[in-house]
């Protein structure tokens, strides 16, 4: 018999993206590249930090579809930068300052905290996210929400970047009686959350505050979409046993 007051779920493990979906990467981003930019006597402006983080996503594009390294990216997207505004410095050096400030910047999306303490206990935790060790696992560190979550899988560790399966695979591997039929991926990205959750077997739920249109080669194949946080938890959680 069900003991009354229980929680009934629709998954036992959640695989949470770190950025856009709990931490506020694009803060982050910011104020980390206008520090960047100030410490090289750069004075940036509105236009000039846009500009970083277009270049920045299309080359973060390029790496989920296998068209860049991953280490040429970091001071790549310095080199675009710099050619564009006519800025004569040392890209290399400038990625390098930028990547210690972003380490040290972890801020949480409004109401994130709060469904990580919802969910904690109900369900098993993790962490997916793409990026490099010593920068995501400063930002997670500083964000204030490490006791929620069992593990935290990084692409840099796990040497594969999602939507790829190689990436999914080593997470269920280190995932005790992990189950495919019990796994949600809650996610912003429909290029590596959702497009991943579809390549591995796995329910899919995309965080989509913004209301944006779904991709035309995903369309019809999410489990879910939802606008808030209450959304998410209302979708895992299902109610309660009387």
């Amino acid at each position: 018999m069900a003991r009354k007051g229980a929680i009934l779920l629709r998954y036992d493990t959640i695989l949470f993206d770190a950025d856009e979906t709990l931490l506020d990467f694009h803060r982050s981003e910011r104020e980390a590249i206008d520090e960047a930019l100030r410490s090289f006597e750069i004075h940036g402006n509105e236009e000039m930090l846009l500009t970083y983080s277009e270049i920045n996503q299309s080359l973060w594009k390029k790496l989920e579809r296998g068209e860049i390294e991953k280490k040429v990216l970091f001071y790549r997207r310095f080199e675009l930068f710099l050619e564009r505004y006519g800025i004569v410095a040392d890209p290399h050096e400038l990625a390098a300052c930028y990547m210690t400030l972003l380490a040290k910047k972890g801020y949480l999306l409004e109401g994130a905290e709060a469904l990580c303490r919802r969910l904690m206990g109900k369900a098993r935790l993790y962490i997916v996210t793409n990026g490099t060790e010593f920068i995501q696992r400063g930002r997670y560190a500083v964000s204030g929400i490490e006791d929620y979550f069992e593990e935290v899988f990084i692409s840099d560790v796990v040497g594969a970047e999602k939507p790829s399966v190689k990436f999914f695979d080593y997470v269920a591997r280190r995932i005790p009686d992990f189950s495919r039929e019990r796994t949600l991926i809650v996610g912003d990205s429909l290029t590596s959350d959702m497009q991943g959750g579809v390549n591995f077997g796995i329910d899919t739920c995309w965080y989509n505050p913004k209301g944006k249109d779904c991709s035309d080669a995903l369309a019809g194949k999410l489990t879910h979409v939802a606008g808030s946080f209450d959304e998410i938890y209302d979708f895992i959680v299902l109610g309660e046993r009387k």
